[in-house]
């Protein structure tokens, strides 16, 4: 006997779980402009000013996910056990650790509060979500880079915290546990894209996800190391130049998919591979090192940067036409 199909945000007009993505992407920006302030390259003000956008992005989306989630089909349950969206729901905490993480320097008590509750919120999330992929069955269709969210991101960036704040023990069991679930994810992850039909063209931009473990597991490590090159950051930084070559590769399939908000998939992706980059060219400070770490800089910004001014076109023509957001969907069309 076949279930009743499922109602999706597609079919209710609820707010996809994968628009926070926004926030978790500027917030990966004003890190990297962080990084820039850091060594010297900007002023801080500009990395002050992207993470005040950051903030309130993160506010506008949880808000305005919560607000149309009112008197809609379906339930916010339906949503994270959604086997496309769910995934994404653990942006909510994950974009407010790297937000009150760096607010925690000007209210060092309260930021250290709040981060620790976002850091609880996201860890738990992470072990309900890996639950249900025991427990409730679902098509290897299905699944995408986005499922490394909860599980690798969350953990690595709780470790970038506690590394930020001293917490030194919580900062490296977080750290195993991200790669712990890099390794069995990322493999099935692989799989799915080798062994089955390429993803629907709005869930295809979710495989940048795929390349960003080294840079934020390289980004947390230099948070508890002191920022200091040792055989872990060397390792990662091998990994990471791999897995960004993966994705340079992609760059015309990428280009030809008609533009969605599931774009903002490669912002953090993007935003965290730069800070690596200008943290790695700082330490290195050899010729051109500089002009290099400007470059990667000004790639990230164009690129976030192009991605919001899209998502604001797309956004206005859609209210003027009256068309429903548009989730990520596992459905071919």
């Amino acid at each position: 006997m076949t279930s009743a199909p499922r109602q999706t945000s597609r079919d209710t007009g609820r707010a996809p779980l994968s628009s926070l993505g926004i926030p978790f992407g500027l917030a990966g920006l004003a890190g990297t402009w962080t990084m820039a302030a850091v060594t010297s390259l900007a002023p801080p003000f500009i990395a002050e000013g992207l993470w005040m956008l950051a903030a309130a992005a993160w506010i506008a989306v949880v808000a305005n996910y919560l607000w149309r989630s009112r008197n809609r089909g379906g339930s916010i349950l339906d949503d994270l056990r959604d086997p496309v969206q769910g995934a994404f729901a653990s942006l909510a905490p994950t974009s407010a650790m790297l937000i009150c993480t760096h607010y925690a320097q000007q209210l060092p008590l309260a930021g250290r509060i709040i981060t620790g509750v976002f850091m609880v919120i996201g860890l738990l999330y992470g072990a309900w979500f890996l639950a249900q992929l025991a427990l409730r069955e679902r098509s290897i269709d299905a699944i995408h880079a986005g499922y490394l969210l909860p599980t690798v991101a969350a953990a690595f960036i709780v470790g970038q915290s506690a590394g930020t704040f001293g917490w030194t023990l919580l900062g490296e069991a977080a750290i195993a546990v991200g790669i712990l679930f890099w390794l069995v994810l990322g493999t099935i992850i692989l799989a799915r894209m080798a062994f089955r039909p390429a993803p629907p063209a709005a869930l295809l931009p979710t495989f940048a996800i795929f390349s960003a473990p080294p840079a934020v597991a390289g980004n947390a490590w230099f948070a508890l190391n002191g920022g200091r090159i040792d055989l872990v950051e060397t390792m990662l930084l091998g990994t990471f130049v791999v897995l960004i070559l993966v994705q340079l590769m992609l760059l015309g399939t990428y280009w030809r998919l008609p533009f969605t908000l599931g774009f903002w998939a490669f912002t953090f992706t993007a935003a965290s591979s730069g800070t690596y980059t200008v943290h790695w060219l700082a330490l290195w400070g050899g010729p051109g090192h500089v002009v290099g770490a400007w470059l990667a800089i000004a790639l990230v910004t164009l690129l976030i940067g192009s991605i919001a001014v899209r998502s604001v076109v797309l956004l206005v023509a859609r209210s003027r036409t009256g068309a429903p957001g548009v989730a990520l969907s596992a459905e071919r069309r």
